[in-house]
């Protein structure tokens, strides 16, 4: 017995002991924000265009989850409306608002020169927008469901696309040559900066992939399969540079709500390092396999596969412990802390489906809306915070923790749903007569998965509803 005691508390001490050594490596993550107007100009651009984004894929996504919920499809031409609807929710939600987030943090964070390329980029990126959510109203291009980027067949669409492109790419070269400085001394900061100036480089090599696979897939074969190719590549290497900048948010955020996170500057850039490690594969897998093999093919699925976990996990595991101790948030905090849990949790389910997924079913789209709305929320937090040093005014308490609640909730409703219906064989990318739903079981599922999505819209109306009050309130 007394043997027993003294291992018990052998035990205890050795978890103190660790938990004192934790404390002793935390650092700051909150990156300063720049002072000179120029730059804090484009930010707002930047975090403009990515409301806009926001405001237009609502008003697509609330069509498209009503096409696809019992009892409410029949109201709609499914087969058209359903698929040109999707075209356009995922570009805006995905594309658009990680690139425009991309925008805002990539300006903060870098120097001060090549001012006019930042104005550009922003102006390119915008017109470009435009331009697609156009395309459904004014052209008549089918839709084409490709992995990534979808598109609608159409010559305003794809030129929107090229533009908005162009913008991607002179925001990415700005970010190249005017990087965020990086000590030597190595502290938090210097971390999120290298971090960031990671996104970057990843950023520009997923462009070069998608060039390079424009210019290596034959057009001749048109229409899914050659959309599908030439996006492949550049597609995979955009998830580390969303995951990079979710990172570089989830530290961010957890300094701001006050947890303390037991993970060194040193070890924070190394984790970074290896996150960006894994994109420098993909020049090798273009050089050893053609774009149009199957080899080429999986070897990108597996680099993200098994690439992004290795960055992503000494960081989560800090985080849960930071905020396992941390105090109860208050105040401006208390929206932080919310979006940070609910962007953690949204990305950890949404991986773990990942494993679940056999054939071509709805636990596919489970899978991504959990890994994309992790990554959102962690962008709707830094908004949160970013708002009130931009100049503009403080988030309402209120409803800005109401918010990532409301968002994470519905989505995670949503993937329960999905997982669920997808478990009896429903396909993904269609919707009413479609689906063939033949039991009650897969109703009950694909209603779930529509009550979700309506409630994960209202979270994504009360993000804007917030920011737009935020901009509103903006001292004069």
């Amino acid at each position: 017995m007394r043997r027993t005691a003294s291992l018990g508390g052998a035990s205890r001490a050795g978890t103190q002991s660790l938990l004192r050594a934790l404390d002793a490596v935390r650092a700051d993550y909150a990156l300063p924000v720049p002072a000179d107007e120029t730059r804090r100009a484009i930010a707002l651009g930047w975090l403009g265009l990515a409301l806009a984004a926001i405001i237009a894929a609502g008003v697509f996504s609330v069509l498209l989850v009503a096409a696809r919920t019992p009892f409410l499809a029949p109201l709609f031409p499914v087969a058209d409306f359903f698929h040109v609807a999707l075209v356009v929710h995922v570009d805006l939600s995905v594309l658009v608002w990680f690139v425009a987030c991309a925008g805002l943090v990539w300006t903060l964070n870098g120097a001060a020169r090549f001012a006019g390329l930042g104005w550009f980029a922003l102006a390119a990126a915008a017109v470009g927008t435009l331009l697609m959510c156009a395309a459904p109203f004014v052209g008549r291009g089918a839709p084409i469901m490709a992995n990534y980027i979808p598109v609608l067949d159409d010559p305003v669409f794809v030129a929107g696309l090229v533009v908005f492109g162009f913008g991607f790419g002179a925001l990415t070269l700005r970010a190249l040559a005017a990087p965020g400085a990086v000590s030597f001394a190595l502290e938090g900061a210097d971390a999120q900066r290298f971090g960031l100036n990671a996104a970057a480089v990843s950023g520009a090599v997923a462009l070069g992939a998608f060039v390079w696979s424009w210019l290596a897939v034959p057009a001749e074969l048109g229409g899914k399969t050659y959309y599908e190719l030439v996006w492949w590549g550049g597609g995979h290497v955009l998830q580390f540079t969303w995951t990079l900048l979710m990172l570089v948010a989830w530290l961010w955020l957890a300094t701001l709500c006050g947890a303390r996170v037991p993970l060194g500057p040193r070890v924070a850039t190394l984790v970074f390092a290896i996150g960006l490690a894994s994109v420098f594969a993909t020049p090798v897998i273009y050089l050893a396999w053609d774009v149009t093999s199957s080899q080429h093919r999986q070897l990108l699925t597996w680099l993200m596969r098994f690439g992004g976990g290795l960055a992503i996990l000494p960081v989560a595991i800090a985080l849960v412990l930071a905020l396992a101790r941390a105090p109860r948030a208050a105040g401006a905090a208390r929206p932080l802390r919310a979006a940070l849990i609910a962007s953690m949790t949204l990305f950890a389910v949404g991986g773990g489906i990942g494993f679940l997924i056999q054939g071509s079913d709805v636990r596919i789209p489970a899978h991504y809306h959990g890994s994309i709305v992790g990554v959102t929320l962690a962008l709707m937090g830094l908004a949160y915070a970013l708002a009130p040093r931009l100049g503009l005014g403080t988030p309402s308490e209120r409803l800005a923790t109401l918010q990532p609640l409301l968002y994470g909730g519905g989505q995670l409703l949503h993937i329960v749903g999905l997982v669920w219906s997808g478990g009896y064989g429903v396909q993904r990318k269609v919707a009413g007569a479609s689906q063939v739903l033949r039991s009650t079981q897969e109703v009950i599922g694909m209603g779930v998965m529509g009550l979700g999505g309506l409630i994960a819209i209202a979270g994504g109306i009360l993000f804007v509803v917030v920011m737009l009050k935020a901009c509103a309130d903006r001292p004069r």
